[in-house]
């Protein structure tokens, strides 16, 4: 998911060099949702990650 983001936001800074705007608008926003998404998702996974063993077995 890291990896879409940064092809996206690559894809956003040459889009926004050649004067595509709506083209570099839009890709700024899905890398920027994509990087939040994968930020929570790590944050979330880290958390639970932490956790010890249960005591059910």
């Amino acid at each position: 998911m890291l990896r879409y983001s940064l092809v996206f936001l690559v894809v956003a800074v040459i889009a926004g060099l050649l004067g595509f705007s709506g083209i570099a608008g839009e890709a700024t926003w899905i890398a920027r949702v994509l990087f939040l998404a994968f930020v929570i998702l790590y944050v979330v996974s880290f958390i639970l990650g932490k956790r010890g063993p249960s005591a059910e077995l």
